[in-house]
């Protein structure tokens, strides 16, 4: 989903503006561009976009990109307290698999531009951190900030954190590469094929201290709502999603949905573009939505999900799923069928 349509609260802003403070920074110099007014840093419950974020993140980088580990530092000053609902739901889980698989699920709820997966073997559970997406200038910062972040996250759900057997990063070794070993407690390797980090399997299905499996269920829920309150469409960016709904089946291109709205190609984009999303999001938007609740309330095969979605093969939605959800499809059906105690 294209920055410009994530929102998220506007306390992950608060604390990088912290961040430039300790290092000198104004705070006007640190929003410049990000269109973030005074009124919306003086309410935790406010919201903005990821676009947003990512305007004030390359302003840091900018200014203080000769920090050594400027992102560790950063990402050291999220804790699960300060992701409201989302925080609170891992904060109760009642064991880090648990905790991973919501974390996952909802990412969407975190400040996050890092897409997280999980991968197992040989009993480790590897945490994997795909930072493709993200823009070059800010990638290194925001990839440090929310590995640190996830590395607090540990400690927090479990006090002295679990123990975390190896980790590697696709980039060359940076001077400060003792703050790696700092946090992770064990020296990482470099130049590796991939960003991971790994823990032994047999830690993660044990029981957490503040482990709550109501309070858990209950923050569940509040996620899902809560994430479907930012997924709502209105406008004509509503209309245009209404109209993929009529038949996800037959996905009608966009020349097909501009000659329904008696308009051209090039003014229906303008029109999505002026409410900050894009016609290929709202495909992906109706495609997600389908598929989950197809997946948790349909007795479909897979391949039967594909083919309603619009899909020629099941590859191709389990890639798309894996991009959407950080997990496949059969998992996450698992996961959903077991918090409804297998009801579907």
């Amino acid at each position: 989903m294209p920055y410009e349509q994530v929102r998220r609260s506007v306390v992950s802003a608060q604390l990088l503006l912290q961040l430039a403070a300790d290092h000198g920074l104004p705070a006007t110099a640190a929003l410049e561009g990000a269109g973030i007014g005074p009124e919306a840093l003086a309410d935790p419950q406010q919201e903005i976009t990821a676009a947003q974020e990512l305007r004030l993140a390359g302003n840091l980088v900018k200014a203080l990109g000769h920090v050594p580990g400027l992102g560790l530092e950063a990402g050291l000053r999220y804790h699960l307290s300060a992701y409201g609902i989302w925080g609170f739901a891992l904060l109760s889980s009642p064991t880090f698999r648990s905790a991973a698989d919501i974390a996952l699920r909802y990412l969407d709820l975190s400040y996050a531009f890092v897409r997280f997966g999980l991968r197992e073997q040989r009993g480790e559970l590897h945490v994997l951190m795909d930072d493709r997406e993200i823009p070059e200038d800010t990638r290194r910062f925001l990839l440090e900030r929310d590995f640190a972040a996830f590395i607090n996250m540990v400690r927090e759900l479990r006090p002295g954190g679990l123990p975390i057997l190896g980790a590697q990063f696709a980039f060359r070794r940076p001077a400060y590469a003792e703050r790696y070993t700092a946090l992770l407690g064990t020296e990482p390797r470099f130049d590796a094929a991939e960003h991971s980090a790994w823990l032994d399997a047999a830690y993660v299905d044990a029981p957490l201290p503040q482990g709550n499996s109501v309070m858990a269920s209950m923050g569940q829920e509040q996620c899902r709502q809560l994430l479907a309150r930012r997924r709502v469409r209105t406008g004509f960016a509503g209309r245009v999603r209404d109209r993929l709904l009529q038949n996800p089946g037959d996905m009608p291109g966009v020349e097909a949905v501009a000659a329904e709205m008696n308009m051209a190609v090039r003014s229906l984009r303008r029109r999505l573009d002026e409410e900050d999303t894009s016609f290929r999001a709202l495909v992906d938007e109706v495609r997600q939505a389908l598929a989950e609740e197809l997946l948790t309330t349909a007795k479909m095969k897979l391949e039967e999900v594909a083919m309603r979605l619009g899909y020629s093969e099941p590859a191709a939605f389990v890639h798309a799923f894996k991009r959407w959800k950080g997990i496949s499809p059969m998992a996450y059906r698992a996961q959903r069928l077991g918090e409804l105690g297998g009801k579907a």
